[in-house]
């Protein structure tokens, strides 16, 4: 049903409610449920059972109250075919085929804006995903991240949130150090293998990369901060780690340009360390009371929040652990107005989330319980010729986000960017995904996002044959879309808002995937079924508008998880 459908028939009950709960305390909350059988109609409610203990009355006999006077009432006119009572007080509601059909025109009418609503209005959320470490290219669990994140946040600001998507880099600590050494080991000549090659050191061709451009003095931007000349002196190891830092922050923004995923926020971890918010976040901890000192280490009282243990703060030898700046980040989050935050990260990140929550609860500075929220997701294990590709000669060690997308388009970069996104947001985040290279570049219906995309184009074509004008739909008579294929591409058409709410409600962006494979099985079961230009004009119009608007909701929902609709495959 549409959402104003729906809200008349829970006017319906709450009118025919009124009289029997007039004089008590009791008060209802209808819910209105889709029978699980569709053979026993539209609509379902139990509030009859829900209220018959309360008001002292048999669930059958208030059952049959409610629908009699529903049934009476002249609202329900063109809404409500017919209403009966299953089991021991369940209310079924067979809704009218006009009401069914309407979702047509409500399609033609708003267009892209379809499936949108405004809950979310005057709320602000920020959504941090990627946040991948600057010292090498995104492999595929970045990738998988950034669907999941650009997904998630697209599915907010199409409730009426204000988003920001925000990519925190960590630019401090070890790993920056061991990039460092890496490149200045190869500008000494050394590589993977050699005896004087450290240990530790990032192996991948692109540390070969970055020190000859290094050796040349070239100049690199990223896409925030300022540019980084090298100096060329290979003992000048602050300058090989500011060029590399920034050489490799740059290739990140070309891989995520290709993928299609803009941010509106860089967050620099180096900046909590250099604006004071790391020792401001650790003052508030000590101030709270919730610390103490132990064994030479400061530690947090995190088993008052429900971690299973204390943690070290700060190390016998005056070093931070890792959660520190991460409770000081996500202080600075809520002081920045965000009633909401959102991490999107890989399943190692589970066991901080105890402590990062009982941080940001014991600086006692208002931060909600549960601040900020997390969508984890599985590793993604990645096969091409039917054997599992484990490394890349660009990175060494993994297969890289740059590697999938030229993989999964044959060449064709909009083509893999598109199998990638469609693919990594096609499961739940949290369970394991294999991402098969072979079927991203198959062309048939194993392939989901080409059974997808080929609806839009299916669609597509069939239009290109009608001669008539699209805006002459708006008044067109609907009546005649009675197949049974028809009214499962309007109850699916019908489900879309109701679709992206619940998606964006669950953190779940794998729904809208789920969500346009449904949409396409019932065009396709459509097109076999049924022709489109019959020489009846009044039935080839209404199926003509149902088209329109089929074509429309797929648009709507491979644009929010960020996939092209081509006219054509």
């Amino acid at each position: 049903m549409l959402a104003q459908q729906k809200q008349d028939i829970t006017a319906l009950f709450q009118a025919a409610l009124a009289p029997i709960l007039a004089g008590t305390e009791v008060t209802a909350n209808v819910v209105l449920e889709r029978p699980r059988d569709p053979s026993h109609g539209d609509v379902a409610c139990n509030i009859a059972m829900q209220l018959a203990k309360q008001l002292k009355m048999n669930p059958r006999e208030l059952a049959t109250k409610l629908v009699d006077a529903l049934l009476a009432n002249p609202a329900r006119d063109g809404l409500i075919d017919s209403a009966d009572i299953a089991g021991p007080g369940f209310i079924n509601l067979r809704v009218s085929a006009a009401s069914k059909q309407a979702v047509v025109k409500t399609v033609l009418a708003q267009g892209a804006a379809y499936g949108t609503a405004d809950a979310g209005a005057g709320k602000k959320v920020i959504i941090e995903f990627v946040s991948a470490n600057p010292t090498g290219p995104l492999h595929v669990g970045h990738g998988r991240q950034a669907a999941l994140g650009d997904a998630l946040s697209s599915l907010f600001v199409s409730q009426g949130y204000d988003v920001t998507r925000e990519f925190y880099y960590n630019d401090a600590g070890v790993q920056i150090q061991t990039l460092a050494n890496s490149v200045q080991a190869r500008l000494r000549g050394y590589k993977p293998g050699d005896a004087a090659w450290p240990e530790s050191a990032y192996n991948g061709d692109y540390i070969a990369d970055i020190a000859e451009d290094f050796k040349q003095k070239k100049t690199v931007s990223a896409s925030d901060g300022s540019p980084a000349t090298a100096s060329g002196d290979i003992e000048d190891i602050e300058s090989i780690r500011a060029f590399a830092v920034t050489y490799l922050r740059n290739e990140q923004d070309i891989d995520l340009q290709a993928f299609g995923v803009k941010f509106d926020n860089y967050y620099l971890e180096s900046s909590l360390y250099s604006d004071g918010k790391v020792e401001a976040a650790v003052d508030m901890l000590n101030k709270s009371g919730k610390t103490y000192e132990e064994d030479g280490a400061l530690w947090l009282r995190t088993e008052d929040y429900g971690d299973d243990k204390n943690r070290v703060m700060r190390k016998k030898d005056g070093t931070y652990t890792y959660f520190v700046p991460d409770v000081a980040y996500h202080i600075v989050k809520f002081q920045r107005g965000f009633q909401q935050a959102i991490n999107v990260q890989g399943s190692d990140h589970h066991g901080t989330i105890a402590r990062v929550r009982a941080g940001l609860q014991a600086v006692n500075v208002g931060i909600p319980q549960g601040f900020p929220d997390y969508v984890l997701h599985k590793m993604v294990t990645v096969m091409k010729g039917g054997e599992e590709v484990k490394i890349s000669k660009r990175a060494g060690s993994y297969v890289t986000v740059r590697d999938l997308i030229e993989w999964s388009g044959g060449g064709d970069i909009t083509k893999g960017r598109d199998a990638v996104r469609f693919f990594l947001i096609s499961r739940k985040a949290d369970t394991e995904f294999v991402f098969d290279v072979d079927v991203a570049l198959k062309t048939s219906d194993e392939n989901p996002v080409y059974y997808v995309q080929y609806a839009h184009a299916r669609i597509c074509r069939m239009l290109e044959q009608w001669t008539g004008n699209e805006a002459d739909l708006a008044n067109v008579d609907l009546s005649p879309l009675t197949a049974p294929t028809e009214a499962a591409l309007l109850a699916t058409l019908a489900a879309y808002p109701e679709a992206l709410a619940r998606a964006q409600a669950e953190l779940g962006p794998h729904q809208i995937a789920f969500y346009l494979r449904d949409l396409a099985a019932n065009l396709h079961s459509f097109y076999f079924a049924e022709r489109v230009l019959v020489d009846d004009e009044a039935l080839k119009a209404a199926r003509i508008a149902l088209m329109v608007a089929t074509r429309q909701v797929l648009r709507n929902g491979l644009a929010l998880i960020g996939v092209s609709a081509p006219n054509k495959m």
